[in-house]
């Protein structure tokens, strides 16, 4: 390689090289500054420590007995301070836990988790500065898992609360928090998911998020690239405990409209249909006629609720509420849930095929839910070979337990390998609708399955434990 050529190569590589250097510099410029974010809002975010005293029983250890010792001798009160005088007493302990919170107000006023203060007897916030104050619970709300909790001080720091319904698919966002005890403790990731519903909520549509959230997070703010809180660190998806890449936080304006009703009148009102819903699955959505499965299908009406008041009926699938498309059926609730209460709200329904709009006053969500269990019911099974299926005739006691109608369904005694069996049909189900018709009894069932003709998919209600569920049923010849 002669002199010249060797000039060049070097040029041409020097200058890659360059490049490569300012890429990255630009790069690293792109990438999100957390720094200030951190420094902002680390005044306002505290650590929350609480105790809860609880009753445990003191006893011997098996094969131990309480010695004869005498009354008023020194070693009585040593015996019965280590082991009570028998089995019945009870003994206090302390048990401590760590959480999250941050200041949402100058005088006080503190955002949490339910589940960090719930069952506390005593909590303590901690400052990033040392300060260390008692607190009182304003209010708790299970249904949300927020807690607004005060404590007397005046000229605090506050954080800058923000939108949630902003907030878009990929953002960086970050977390403020105190994992295993470790007080503010800075983690950053992205947004995963909006809308999120968890099995064991059903009012928080959760942002999904994959920051790093630990036990003792719970309670703290996500934070958005603009210094602003948009939600409250929750949960966590872990099969071992720890983080997974799962966290959900709850949406920032659900937690201060649940902290407006707590400081206001100590308690939570939510808005109330009074539906039970599930998804509409592909054979569904063809039992109905549907291009595609989405909305809310109504498996029940509650009596003398604001859907029966308004005309909804079991079989209707809700396809939105006040103009906002519902996917899928756990969309719903959060909608509900936070829709003011006694205000007239606007549902698009699909019933027999055509689309309807009805309007519905939004009612408020009874503190008790109901229960139901069924009984057990003796009759003559009429069976249904097509379908491997056999059913009976329900019991007035049992019509009675579950808060049936006085006539109508038919109890499922034995289920065989066919059609029922696959679409999920189980013993001790009841029959309550066949293809959009009530079913009387029994022998109504069969009538209706004998008319079904040519169908090849129908819906079926039935009555699962103690709440009904639309199954596809799939004909065969």
């Amino acid at each position: 390689m002669n002199k010249k050529v060797m000039k060049r190569f070097t040029t041409l590589l020097l200058g890659c090289v360059l490049v490569a250097g300012l890429a990255s510099a630009v790069q690293a410029r792109d990438l999100p500054e957390f720094t200030q974010l951190a420094e902002r809002n680390s005044p306002a975010v505290v650590n929350i420590s609480t105790q809860q005293k609880s009753k445990v029983q003191r006893a011997l250890p098996k094969g131990f007995s309480m010695p004869d010792v005498p009354e008023g001798s020194p070693f009585s009160d040593l015996f019965k301070h280590f082991f009570g005088e028998g089995m019945d007493e009870f003994a206090d302990r302390e048990s401590q836990s760590l959480g999250s919170g941050f200041v949402i107000s100058p005088d006080g006023y503190i955002l949490t988790n339910y589940h960090v203060v719930g069952d506390a007897d005593a909590i303590q916030v901690h400052f990033s500065d040392r300060r260390t104050y008692d607190a009182k619970v304003i209010g708790s709300d299970k249904g949300s898992d927020i807690a607004l909790i005060k404590i007397e001080a005046k000229d605090l720091p506050t954080v800058k609360l923000g939108k949630s319904s902003d907030l878009k698919v990929g953002e960086w966002v970050l977390a403020i928090g105190s994992p295993f005890g470790f007080d503010h403790t800075v983690t950053a990731g992205i947004v995963s998911a909006k809308g999120r519903s968890l099995p064991s909520e059903n009012y928080v549509p959760f942002i999904q998020t994959d920051v790093a959230i630990n036990p003792g997070n719970s309670g703290g703010p996500l934070i958005n690239l603009d210094g602003e809180v948009v939600g409250i660190n929750s949960q966590i998806y872990s099969r071992t405990g720890g983080f997974m890449g799962l966290s959900f936080a709850i949406p920032i304006e659900l937690a201060v409209n649940v902290a407006d009703q707590l400081r206001d009148s100590g308690r939570v009102a939510r808005g109330y249909l009074g539906v039970l819903i599930q998804d509409v699955d592909r054979n569904l959505a063809e039992s109905f006629g549907m291009a595609q499965p989405h909305g809310a299908l109504v498996s029940r009406v509650m009596p003398d609720s604001p859907a029966d008041q308004a005309g909804l009926k079991v079989g209707d699938v809700i396809l939105e509420f006040n103009g906002k498309p519902l996917l899928n059926s756990s969309q719903l609730p959060p909608m509900v849930g936070t829709a003011r209460v006694e205000e007239k709200a606007t549902l698009l329904l699909l019933r027999g095929g055509k689309e309807k709009e009805v309007a519905i006053t939004v009612g408020r969500l009874p503190d008790d839910e109901e229960e139901a269990s069924a009984l057990p019911a003796i009759a003559q099974p009429d069976d249904i070979a097509q379908l491997g299926l056999s059913v009976i005739d329900i019991e007035p006691q049992v019509r009675k337990e579950l808060g049936l109608d006085e006539t109508g369904g038919a109890l499922v005694s034995k289920v065989s390998p066919g059609a029922a069996q696959e679409a999920g049909i189980n013993r001790g189900d009841i029959v309550l609708m066949f293809d959009g018709v009530d079913v009387k009894n029994a022998k109504h069932l069969r009538e209706l399955i004998d008319q079904a003709g040519d169908k090849r998919t129908v819906a079926v209600l039935i009555h699962r434990g103690d709440s009904p569920l639309f199954l596809a049923l799939r004909l065969k010849d």
